[in-house]
């Protein structure tokens, strides 16, 4: 059972949602509306009486799925009218659905904050991490930073220029990239780690690894995130050494492998599949004792132009999840198919993409050009 606040102005999802529930959702005039899948038959049915109380008759939609569960639609009017709402009943009759809804709602309108490393990060306002690539094939800057004199002082001119985490990886992802051992990840990432931390001890630093050794190995060399594009899928393991060593972790969301996430990626509804990917992996996170995660809903790894597109729109989408939102758009291909231009070329739509995705609710820019990322804050910190 997985609820989540969706807007209603996207025309796009209007029209999955008035297909699926057959009911034009177009035409509504809430600004919000909640959606809980896969419910159990039995709870609804037991929780018939308290959702009239809850919700108008009309307000609420449902589709069966199956012989066990359904789809529950509800239109939401104000959060603040309907979170008291909540409150009240939930204080008086105990409801694993009314909770799910409770929390969801709760999380939608939560200003995550915690401390990583040293530095308090209040996310009512974006973060820059800095991209490190010590590898010879990333798409963007493969063996350009390959040495660790040239990775370290790349990584302390982006500190200088603003970078609030630096983010290290040592195995290219690209499309249609191969894995590499742990052996040779590790001869890569640990000891630009180590300098780094020599020249800037108080750096935040963020290693792009799914590998629990490779994660391990860097944690204890003093790397505080943990970045994995699996969302702890290709190596669960990882999840135990984020947790023993007290890892912020960042949670990715992908179709497929770095070698086939691009052969033809398909979504029956692109923004709710990734969602309940990622709502499941961050309560596996937390059940493994994890408490401090971000998530992100992965551009560009197994999606098309036009997917990467919906993501971004709905980025507020993501945020009943309860966590903040990081988003990496930097260089990508959909910018590059979109305009017909060259990695090289891709700096300005890049900063354009990021700028929207933080007015959407990114909170975290992934970023390869630190210095643009620092205006558009600067910029944008006038409007948020």
């Amino acid at each position: 059972m997985i609820a989540q606040i969706l807007h209603r102005d996207d025309r796009n999802l209007c029209k999955y949602l008035s297909n699926k529930y057959s009911h034009d959702f177009s035409g509504v005039y809430s600004n919000y509306l909640l959606e809980i899948r896969n419910v159990p038959n039995k709870l609804v049915n037991d929780s018939g009486l308290l959702l009239q109380e809850l919700f108008r008759t009309k307000s609420l939609l449902k589709i069966e799925k199956n012989n066990q569960s359904v789809d529950l639609i509800f239109l939401i009017d104000s959060f603040e009218k309907q979170i008291n709402k909540f409150q009240e009943l939930s204080l008086i009759r105990s409801n694993s659905l009314v909770e799910e809804i409770l929390v969801s709602i709760n999380n939608y309108s939560l200003i995550p904050e915690f401390k990583i490393g040293e530095k308090l990060f209040s996310f009512d306002k974006p973060y820059l991490m800095g991209i490190l690539n010590v590898t010879p094939d990333s798409f963007s800057d493969g063996g350009k930073y390959l040495t660790e004199d040239l990775a370290v002082y790349h990584a302390l001119e982006m500190i200088d220029d603003g970078a609030d985490i630096i983010d290290v990886g040592g195995e290219s992802s690209r499309p249609g990239s191969e894995p590499i051992s742990e052996d040779e990840e590790i001869s890569r990432v640990i000891p630009v780690i180590q300098k780094i931390l020599e020249k800037k001890p108080e750096t935040i630093i963020s290693v792009d690894t799914y590998k629990s050794k490779v994660a391990e190995m860097a944690l204890q060399s003093g790397a505080k995130i943990i970045n994995d594009i699996s969302g702890f899928t290709f190596d669960p393991e990882i999840a135990d050494i984020c947790a023993h060593y007290n890892a912020t972790v960042v949670l990715m969301h992908i179709k497929g492998t770095p070698k086939t996430m691009q052969l033809n990626p398909e979504y029956n509804e692109v923004v709710s599949e990734i969602y309940d990917f990622l709502y499941s992996q961050v309560t596996f996170a937390k059940n493994r004792g994890i408490k401090n995660i971000i998530v992100d809903p992965g551009i560009g790894f197994g999606k098309s132009v036009k997917d990467n597109f919906s993501i971004i729109k709905r980025l507020k989408d993501f945020k009943s999840i309860g966590c903040p939102i990081l988003i990496g758009v930097s260089r990508k291909s959909f910018i590059g198919k979109t305009l017909n231009i060259e990695v090289d070329q891709r700096d300005l739509p890049t900063a354009a993409m990021e700028a929207v995705s933080i007015f959407n609710s990114a909170r975290i820019i992934r970023t390869h050009n630190v210095k643009n990322g620092k205006q558009i804050i600067k910029l944008l910190s006038e409007i948020i």
